[in-house]
């Protein structure tokens, strides 16, 4: 099967436009950033969306949804013009707006109005938002705060590379490590460790680095490089190899 032209060497940044904000005040210890997307295209375009461990609100076309954690990627179709805007919470702090595990919202999306009440803004933009989420800040929740701790420990120490590490590091068990990531992230520490040591590849293609994928394999704990193909292939739907062609050179 032919690919999409617009996949390739960073073609779809024609008809995309992404802008980042950060959270102000109090919010900053709930949301990692606020992001929106704006599109037009012609005709269709299958948009390829790999997950990291956050939980998202989205608004669309004058509704909102919450997106719990994703195992893999999924695919999104863009047609037309249009927009959403979204809250990428922070990994583990979700469950005080929840109120229960995090894991029951993993692979799947509800109705904003669930969590959050019927007083979802018509307009979606920071100021509504954050009006929005500071209506329903809940108390604060040590176990949720050291959950978030956690993830964001392997984001940043490239040398966790497996669930016993992270228990070790962590002066705890991994049956206990497993279980707070249920309640509080809603995915596995392994999936977690995993997902943001494959970061690493997309930062490197990113970046313009050519790569040299067995020696990759090897830094990120990998026995050769089919084992890192295959993992990647789970969670981008493509080996590594394939998705680079995804980045101008």
């Amino acid at each position: 099967m032919q690919r999409d032209p617009r996949e390739l060497g960073g073609a779809w940044q024609s008809s995309q436009r992404h802008t980042f904000n950060a959270p102000s005040g109090e919010l900053a210890r709930y949301v990692d950033r606020y992001w929106a997307v704006t599109w037009d295209y012609e005709r269709p375009y299958r948009q390829l969306i790999v997950p990291l461990p956050n939980v998202h609100l989205t608004f669309r076309n004058g509704s909102a949804e919450l997106h719990g954690p994703s195992s893999s990627h999924v695919y999104r179709e863009l047609a037309g013009s249009g927009s959403v805007f979204g809250v990428a919470f922070r990994p583990g702090v979700f469950r005080p707006f929840l109120d229960g595990p995090v894991a029951r919202l993993r692979d799947r999306k509800v109705d904003a109005t669930t969590v959050f009440g019927p007083e979802i803004p018509d307009r979606a933009d920071v100021a509504s938002v954050e009006g929005l989420l500071r209506a329903h800040l809940p108390e604060a929740d040590p176990e949720s705060e050291s959950a978030a701790r956690i993830v964001a420990m392997i984001a940043q120490d490239t040398s966790i590379l497996t669930v016993d590490a992270l228990a070790r590091r962590c002066d705890s068990s991994v049956r206990r490590v497993q279980r707070l990531f249920a309640e509080h992230v809603g995915i596995g520490p392994k999936w977690v460790i995993r997902r943001y040591r494959l970061r690493e590849v997309t930062e490197r293609l990113a970046a313009g680095h050519d790569i040299d994928w067995a020696a990759l394999a090897a830094d990120l704990g990998y026995a050769d490089q089919p084992h890192l193909s295959r993992d990647f292939r789970k969670i981008f739907g493509e080996p590594p190899t394939s998705y680079a062609q995804r980045y101008a050179r």
